[in-house]
């Protein structure tokens, strides 16, 4: 019988928290790890100084196992001296105005260099370290091993899952293309990835060696037992508790979710200029009908300068209101209430597992 989730792991329970990119909390992780399961957290864009700051308080807030996540680079990432950003400044410029946003100025970067957050995250010596967006190299995986962190990483396709086995990594979260925000594939565009969870997981599972965790379309017990029943090892959960009070988004976002149906969620690229799923509000709509969306990250730039006072005054329809195809099912306010309720779609009797 191949090891556990939580025995490779360390945790009582194979429930994953999603990582949460700019949205993650110090509250919500810390309580998923001491409910038992890995909480997660997401560090796109964050510095070094800041990612230690934060390894630090999750450290403060528990003892239990916890991961953080890093995006890794492609390669197609833009710089800012490589694009114009005028036209793109002008053409968000209704959405600035609207919330007295003075139109940004070119920064000297738009994101940290990731072999700076890299190092920081590796010399916190955190219990996993995972990423999205590619394979991490030997040499990294050999680091964070030496430091006692596990691997993890993200697949879309089973190609890509079989990319990260032979690779190395520890486990492998397979994300169906339900799952709420980017798609985070590497081997081809994200529009060529879209493999649903029910014939993702299976595939993967059959294809790999180590662990597999699915994500995508997971809220409640059913879904939870679907993913066992299809073989995989534990669940990664992201809408359902991204609604709960304790995630960091404001209570717009939570409304949207709570507001959902199952025709409510959209890919788009208009946010960041990488393709996620999400709720359409008011700037999603009108960069879409405008046709001006940069490449990434100078998107996310563009929109992050209206985005974070959005965010201040709560008013989604100027936010990025990720949320997944089961946003339906994500009820509970309480996250505690959203761990018992997913632990309760977890077999017993599995190898490891009490009875």
């Amino acid at each position: 019988m191949p090891e556990t989730l939580e025995n490779l792991l360390g945790i009582d329970e194979p429930i994953v928290l999603g990582p949460f990119g700019g949205a993650s909390s110090v509250a919500l992780t810390a309580l998923v790890s001491n409910s038992g399961g890995l909480g997660s957290f997401g560090l796109y864009g964050n510095s070094a100084d800041r990612i230690r700051d934060t390894i630090a308080s999750l450290r403060a807030a528990t003892d239990r196992p916890f991961a953080v996540n890093l995006w890794m680079p492609t390669g197609d990432e833009v710089a800012p001296g490589d694009i114009d950003l005028a036209p793109y400044i002008d053409a968000l410029a209704p959405l600035y105005d609207v919330l007295g946003v003075e139109h940004p100025t070119p920064p000297p970067d738009f994101i940290p260099p990731f072999e700076d957050q890299l190092d920081a995250v590796l010399d916190a010596d955190p219990s996993v370290v995972s990423f999205v967006y590619g394979v991490p190299s030997h040499t990294v995986i050999e680091r964070a091993h030496r430091s006692g962190a596990l691997v993890v990483a993200t697949a879309t396709t089973v190609a890509e899952a079989v990319t990260l086995d032979r690779a190395g990594v520890d486990a492998i979260v397979a994300s169906g293309s339900e799952a709420a925000g980017h798609r985070v594939s590497f081997l081809q565009q994200a529009e060529q990835s879209l493999v649903g969870v029910i014939s993702l997981i299976p595939q993967v599972v059959d294809a790999v060696r180590v662990p597999v965790i699915a994500a995508g379309g997971i809220a409640d017990r059913r879904g939870v037992a679907a993913a066992f029943a299809l073989g995989a090892a534990g669940v990664q959960v992201g809408t359902a508790f991204l609604r709960t009070r304790q995630s960091a988004v404001p209570e717009s976002h939570r409304a949207a979710i709570a507001d959902a149906t199952d025709t409510s969620t959209v890919l788009t690229r208009a946010m960041s200029g990488r393709l996620a799923r999400g709720i359409p509000n008011r700037a999603m709509r009108e960069i879409e009908t405008i046709g001006m969306i940069a490449p990434f990250p100078a998107q996310n730039w563009l929109t992050g300068a209206f985005r974070s006072v959005a965010a201040t005054q709560d008013r989604g329809e100027l936010l990025s209101l990720w949320a997944g195809q089961s946003a339906p099912l994500a009820t509970r306010e309480d996250a505690r209430d959203v761990f018992a309720e997913l632990r309760d779609g977890i077999p017993r009797g599995r190898s490891g597992t009490p009875g």
